[in-house]
């Protein structure tokens, strides 16, 4: 136990206390997040959070909740009269959520994500674990068309119990009329890992303007020292040195009880990038052949050493300290944390470098980085399902295969597969749009009226993918249904003509009349300017010049008509 923090219990909760003078700060965590859904459950947690906090509304309390990946905490500062109205309020909304607001908070949710921005690594995750466990964060939260009463509650019942939650107030004592009781469960493991990327290190390709790293490295106070002197390194070398950069940081941030994520992020303009992902790459590679500066982590060290001059030390590690608890990572004790900062080396750094480095994700603006000894993530499926075939309307070198496993999509230079067993959801429309993710995070739509297909094939994809993993969808705009493919000629060609022609072109009804009508005007005056210029021979020099300028611009006007009736021709 840490010092200054005592540990007591209420209601069955773990809960753990610490002083700190003024406004009361506290907060209820549980061992439930986005990692523990499903791509076709998305945003069940989140929904629950929700409909916990309704009641709460309208307060002046100073309060809110959070979904993370691994847990979900509900926190709130005040007096002691304040935080017991909303600890109760809290935990009296679980154990009846108000379900009569499903719908409601559903529309809420949809209108929080619309307005949340994705920063640069928010698909980092689904790379590198798919679209399964800690990938999810990455993807919107599709299960929210499914989420009904029941799934809720069951959800609600299983997930936020007092075996699976931990308490913290910043006081020395327990504020009288708490009511926490919630129902009896059990600890939730923490989900499993799992992995997208079968080599490392590997690169991705991301949009101009920004490098991103993504690592993952055993907890430890070496990693966060590490991470610390990454950031520095980027910062001198990207920006003070080279100027190319604004941003360029790294941070730690624990993923469960034994691992962490570094990520570092670098920014450029696009005509400086190439020198950023030159200058980030170069960065990397010194600190991993163990070219770190003693300054560096000397540097870093003070830092974090500086914390413990913060006043009232225990009630400010106790969300930290919480959170150990909830996912039972070990917890050190201050003296201890302090000993190894002291014993830190630049041989510790280097280790943990060599860690990063192996397993690293990078993902560069634009080009690529196999140069650098990064492989490219997987861009396509390692295999393709023997089935029917089903072709693409517009490009017979595209097709859907339909087999008893699963479907593939083909084309050249790409394929992509969704087995069944492994589909992690599938949006269905009414119109008979399909959308297959896969758990690999590959993902294909079939569109019957894209394909060679009829309502027999869309059936056996149907009862192909597990009811769990379907998603119902609402009817799609008309005009965001895929039309048909333009028709082809009898030679298979795509008809040019019926594509390209608009009211504008020479080839329109409406500008053949135009240049018809120009052409047989601008005839006549040719032909009586040539009738005078032969009449002039008798008194003067013709000027046979102007007569051939003014046939050229005769042929002009003709050659758009001409051109248009004989494309006419060759389409009927």
């Amino acid at each position: 136990m840490a010092e200054g923090i005592i540990e007591t219990e209420v209601d069955g909760i773990r809960t753990v206390l610490a002083h700190r003078p003024g406004p009361v700060t506290a907060g209820l965590l549980f061992r439930v997040g986005r990692a523990d859904e499903t791509l076709a459950t998305s945003g069940i947690t989140h929904l629950v959070e929700h409909l916990a906090l309704h009641g709460h509304g309208m307060s002046d309390l100073h309060y809110n909740g959070a979904t993370a990946g691994t847990h979900t905490h509900f926190h709130v500062q005040g007096g002691d009269d304040e935080i017991v109205e909303y600890l109760n309020g809290v935990c009296a909304s679980l154990r009846d959520l108000p379900l009569h607001r499903l719908e409601t908070e559903k529309e809420i949710l949809r209108t929080e994500a619309a307005g949340r921005g994705a920063g640069p690594q928010h698909d980092m995750a689904l790379w590198r674990y798919g679209a399964q466990g800690h990938g999810l964060t990455s993807y919107q939260e599709l299960g929210l068309r499914r989420a009904d009463a029941t799934a809720v509650s069951d959800w609600a019942r299983t997930r936020f119990t007092r075996e699976n939650a931990v308490l913290w107030i910043t006081s020395g004592t327990l504020p009288e009329g708490l009511d926490l009781r919630l129902p009896s469960g059990s600890w939730q493991p923490l989900p499993p890992v799992t992995s997208a990327l079968p080599r490392t290190p590997a690169y991705i390709k991301g949009d101009d303007g920004v490098v991103v790293l993504d690592a993952v490295v055993r907890r430890s106070t070496a990693a966060s020292v590490f991470s610390a002197v990454l950031g520095k390194a980027l910062f001198r070398d990207l920006r003070q040195k080279g100027g190319y950069s604004y941003t360029a940081e790294s941070d730690y941030t624990p993923r469960d009880a034994e691992f962490a994520t570094i990520t570092a992020v670098a920014d450029s303009l696009p005509a400086k990038q190439d020198a950023v992902v030159g200058g980030f790459v170069d960065v990397l590679a010194a600190l991993r052949v163990g070219r770190i500066e003693q300054a560096d982590l000397d540097a870093a060290r003070t830092a974090v050493l500086k914390q413990y001059e913060i006043p009232d030390l225990a009630a400010a590690k106790l969300p930290s300290y919480a959170l150990g608890l909830l996912t039972r990572h070990p917890v050190q004790s201050d003296e201890e944390h302090i000993a190894e900062l002291r014993a830190l080396t630049v041989a510790d750094l280097h280790a943990v470098a060599r860690e990063v480095s192996a397993n690293a994700l990078l993902k560069v603006p634009g080009g690529e980085a196999d140069w650098a000894g990064y492989v490219a993530a997987p861009s396509d499926s390692a295999e393709l399902l023997t089935g029917s075939r089903h072709a693409y309307l517009a490009d017979d070198t595209a097709a859907l295969l339909i087999a008893p496993e699963g479907v593939s999509l083909t084309s050249p230079g790409n394929r992509v597969t969704v087995r069944y067993a492994e589909c992690a959801v599938m949006l269905a429309y009414p119109d008979g749009g399909r959308h297959l993710i896969g758990n690999d995070g590959f993902s294909l739509s079939v569109e019957p009226t894209l394909y060679r297909m009829d309502a027999a094939d869309l059936a056996r994809i149907d009862a192909g993918v597990p009811p769990h993993a379907v998603v119902p969808m609402p009817p799609r705009d008309p005009q965001r249904i895929p039309g048909p493919p333009p028709e082809r000629d009898r030679e298979g060609r795509k008809d040019r003509a019926r594509v390209h022609a608009t009211p504008a072109s020479p080839g329109s009804p409406a500008s053949m009349w135009v240049f018809g009508v120009l052409a047989f005007l601008w005839g006549l005056v040719a032909l009586v300017a040539t009738s005078e210029e032969f009449d002039s021979t008798l008194y003067a020099a013709p000027d046979w010049a102007f007569v051939v300028f003014l046939w050229l611009l005769e042929a002009g006007l003709l050659f758009p008509v001409v051109t248009a009736l004989r494309r006419r021709r060759r389409v009927a």
